[in-house]
């Protein structure tokens, strides 16, 4: 009885097992991050995402300097990290990317593929390829045809030499051939488009040509390497055949079914007009994925889903652009790089350890080079392009770039292609690539561009003699009548855009010719009536052109490739337009243009356009926003050295000075720094009065009323006022002479700024000026008769007489405050004087900053503004520099052809100046 009571007391006091949970304190209970746990593998991937992302942002930023495209880092990337380089070192690989590892890295690497897959789709505008459908095709047979048949003799030199190689399936030699023919023959479409992008050749005709025939190029090679997989997975010829069948069957039911049914969503949602809302990127997302996996199960690969939904989706409106903006940076800047890492990491040049294997090597390199120059440069050429534009194309469709790689990854996962080949063909895909740009770049030279821009046009011969003469032989017609600028180009900016309509305006005006003048002129159209036309005032030609920044996002690149709609669409442009169009009262010829290109490159591509349209005169404002940008940052990005004065911007000062330097033998330049940035009082210190809430930027001040609620003193805080144009009454226009060129043209702009009575022209002259100048006073005539007593002549003995003459206020009887002050940018014999600095040297040191960009004189008047001698007066400043000539004329040169032999002279079928192929 005792033992069995001893027993059961035993039992009742034994301590249960307890089961705990797993370990949740990571690294405080010894958790090792580089240690793979299936069971948690994201700690492991974002240790390999970081590394691979950041090791692609080092090595891609020298890339970009030399505008190379980013696939070439992410791929390098990878071959550094993958068992070429850091493999080698012992325990890397193991801790890093262990096999176990790379399940999900995969994972995530080929949904990035399928979005960006997607992308491409969706950045392929099918419109290009049916409006200029016969040079494309043309171009694209012979482009594709003589790679793919010497792809072909490649394949049979690779299959019969590396069959049977670890990781491969056993395949016949045609499927082997057709895969190969295909790699050797596809084009990069989406770096090809960054590289046109970049080099400006976008809208040239080659660039035309290029893209069309890359759309045509990428659209056939999709279709047979589609082909080409669809014949590998399936086990029998008639599966082969039902795959195909379905594929057809399903590009027509998305085409004529879904396509149908997914714009009208877009319209019922107004996502055409306002860009895709939520639930239509959400639609589009579940249509990416379930195409996708309909591909897939079907035998074809799940990329091409994506990319027959971003074929499908339409481009009206701007509607692919805004789509991509809402999808591409988290796949460009995170998946895209994990994949193309992948790639590096399965390649093995180890491998490549052999004579005969860099035999190889070097013949797929030359092979896939020089075959598609060869069916390009032909193409070109049969379509009546010069040799030199034929070669450029040839290069441009030899770029491989992150197309072919998707390829090769294909083949690799479809087991047509051993780690040893893939690796042959990805060093093949790197050095082509790389190459595009550099060579392009020497074949096609933009002194190359204009010069058979100009020969094509028939203006000069093929030795660069000038047939026709120059435009702009009738200067001395221009200076009589005064219409100095005829030809405007402006470059619009979201900030600057409302000052800068204030200043064409006063182009726009009417002239106003006095009486004499008018019976002068009727008496010589009675005596001679051919006379008639040229007494007409010429017609104003004002092109706006605006420039937006090329960045690395496709949907940047996208607006290029669709400038035609996406300009016509823009609300500056068309703000621009309208606004200049209807507030004219004599005959103006408007155009608004969008150029999408490197900030870098704002200078030049000004100056490239100021070339083609033969501009007289380039208007650029002054950054309201204190930098490039033309976003306005509320606090100025805490730079409070910008906020206190708009013209300490250095970036935008860099671009000005490019500006005046580009432009300074092409035309003249004009920057127009209007009057509230030449203020030093701010919106919140005129608010209010002087309290202390003002002093300390408290503008909302809370007051009581009658009914004891508290109400906002002033409801209007922060909004902007504007006041009709009309009740300032005359504009007036101040000029400073000291003599020189810049000057001279100064007074010429002021006087045809002058042709309408709503402006008074006032002429500073200063006493240095006052030697004998044969132009200025056979001037002075014209203007005096032209203007009567609208133009007063005020003398200056000295600089402080001359700053104070043209910041002095409006007189009584002018009730305007509104004055225009235009001065030349340098003159050599204008002397500094000292500025009335205080204790610190912040004044002098601004005065230096301005000086460097806009000329002394204008750094003067605009010191002299800012310390209060302004005030009486709303003082606005045009800095102009007239068109100087070379100091050397020379004629082009054709030097540096290459052996190009002159081509006979014939009309030609392509316009330069649209890009676009002509009838």
């Amino acid at each position: 009885m005792a033992t069995t009571t001893a027993t059961t007391a035993t039992a009742a006091t034994a301590t249960p097992t307890v089961v705990r949970a797993p370990a949740q304190a990571g690294v405080f209970e010894g958790l090792n991050p580089s240690i793979y746990n299936p069971a948690d593998p994201l700690v492991l991937f974002i240790i390999q995402a970081t590394i691979v992302i950041a090791l692609t942002r080092a090595l891609y930023w020298p890339l970009s300097k030399i505008r190379e495209p980013r696939v070439i880092a992410e791929v390098i990337a990878g071959i550094l990290l993958g068992p070429s380089v850091m493999g080698r070192i012992p325990g890397f690989t193991d801790a890093i990317f262990p096999p176990a590892s790379m399940a999900p890295f995969r994972l995530v690497a080929n949904i990035g593929l399928v979005l960006f897959l997607f992308l491409v789709g969706l950045e392929i505008n099918l419109s290009y390829l049916l409006s200029n459908w016969r040079i494309a095709f043309s171009v694209a047979a012979l482009d594709m045809t003589i790679p793919f048949g010497l792809g072909v003799a490649v394949a049979y030199g690779l299959y019969h030499e590396f069959a049977g190689e670890p990781g491969t399936a056993p395949i016949s030699f045609g499927i082997f051939a057709l895969f190969i023919g295909v790699a050797m023959a596809i084009t990069a479409f989406p770096v090809l488009c960054r590289i046109l992008t970049s080099l400006k050749l976008l809208n040239t005709t080659v660039g035309v040509i290029v893209l069309t025939s890359g759309i045509a190029n990428d659209v056939v090679g999709w279709v047979l390497l589609a082909l080409c997989v669809t014949l590998v997975n399936a086990g029998a010829g008639i599966t082969a055949l039902y795959v195909f069948l379905v594929s057809v069957g399903y590009s027509l039911f998305l085409a004529y079914a879904v396509r149908p049914a997914f714009i009208w969503v877009l319209r019922r949602t107004k996502s055409l007009e306002n860009g895709p809302t939520e639930g239509v990127v959400a639609l589009t997302l579940f249509m990416v994925l379930a195409s996708s996996f309909f591909t897939s199960i079907i035998g074809v690969h799940s990329i091409f889903g994506a990319f027959m939904v971003g074929l499908m989706c339409p481009h009206e409106g701007g509607f692919a652009i805004k789509l991509t903006e809402k999808i591409e940076d988290l796949t460009s800047t995170l998946f895209v790089p994990l994949f193309f890492a992948l790639s590096g990491i399965n390649t093995n040049i180890g491998l490549l350890n052999t004579g005969t294997v860099w035999g190889y090597v070097i013949a797929i390199i030359f092979v896939a080079f020089f075959s598609k120059l060869a069916g390009g440069t032909l193409g070109a050429r049969l379509n009546g392009l010069v040799w030199r534009e034929s070669f450029t194309i040839g290069t441009l469709m030899s770029c491989k770039g992150l197309v072919e790689l998707i390829v090769l990854n294909i083949g690799l996962q479809a087991k047509i292609l051993s780690t040893k080949t893939f690796t042959m063909f990805v060093i093949m895909a790197l050095v082509t690539t790389f190459s595009t740009a550099p060579l392009v770049s020497w074949l096609y030279p933009p002194w190359y561009q204009q010069k058979l821009d100009l020969w094509k046009k028939g203006k000069i011969d093929w030795d660069g003699n000038p047939i026709i003469p120059a435009d702009g032989q009738d200067s001395e017609e221009k200076y009589r009548k005064g219409d100095v600028a005829t030809r405007l180009l402006v470059y619009l900016r979201t900030d600057g855009l409302s000052s800068i309509l204030g200043l064409i305006s006063l182009f726009t005006s009417s002239s106003a010719p006095t009486p004499a003048a008018s019976a002068s002129s009727d008496n010589e159209k009675a005596a001679d009536p051919s006379a008639a036309h040229t007494d007409e005032q010429r017609p104003l030609r004002i092109q706006g052109y605006r420039l937006v920044e090329l960045t690395d996002r496709n949907s940047s690149v996208m607006k290029v490739s669709d400038i035609e709609d996406y300009a016509s669409h823009d609300p500056i442009v068309k703000a621009f337009g309208t606004s200049t169009a209807n507030n004219t009262s004599r005959d103006v010829i408007v155009s608004g243009q969008i150029a999408v290109v490197p900030e870098e490159g704002f200078a030049d591509t000004l100056a490239t356009q100021a070339s083609k349209t033969n501009s007289d005169l380039v208007l650029v404002p002054w950054s309201e926003t204190g930098t490039i940008s033309e976003i306005q940052s509320f606090y100025y990005g805490g730079n409070s050295s910008i906020k206190d004065n708009m013209l300490a911007n250095k970036d935008f000062a860099g671009l000005v000075t490019d500006v005046y330097e580009k432009h300074r033998h092409l035309a003249a330049v004009g920057v127009y720094v209007d009057s509230s940035l030449l203020s030093t009082s701010h919106p919140r210190s005129r608010i209010g009065d002087d309290s202390q809430a003002t002093k300390t930027g408290i503008t909302r001040q809370l007051t009581r009323d009658a009914t004891g609620v508290s109400l906002a003193e002033a409801q209007d805080i922060g909004a902007a006022k504007f006041h009709s144009a009309e009740s300032k009454g005359p504009k007036v226009v101040r000029v400073l002479y000291r003599g020189g060129e810049d000057d001279l043209f100064a007074v010429r702009l002021g006087y045809q700024l002058a042709q309408t009575d709503k402006v008074v022209l006032e002429v500073v002259v200063e006493a240095a000026a006052n030697r004998a100048d044969s132009e200025m006073a056979a001037f002075k005539s014209v203007l005096s008769e032209s203007l009567g007593d609208r133009v007063v002549y005020l003398d200056a003995q000295d600089t402080a007489e001359a700053i104070q003459s043209l910041l002095s206020p409006c007189r009584q009887e002018r009730s305007s405050r509104s004055v225009l002050v235009v001065v030349g940018r340098s003159v050599s014999s204008w002397l500094a004087s000292s500025v009335e600095a205080g204790p610190s040297s912040s004044a002098a040191a601004e005065l230096a900053a301005v000086r460097k960009v806009l000329g002394l004189k204008a750094a003067r008047l605009a010191a002299e503004v800012r310390k209060g001698a302004g005030d009486k007066a709303n003082v606005s400043l045009l800095v102009v520099q007239a068109k100087t000539a070379p100091a050397t004329t020379t004629t082009m040169t054709t030097a540096g052809e290459g052996g190009v032999p002159p081509l006979k002279r014939k009309p030609s079928t392509y316009s330069q100046e649209s890009g676009h192929v002509g009838a």
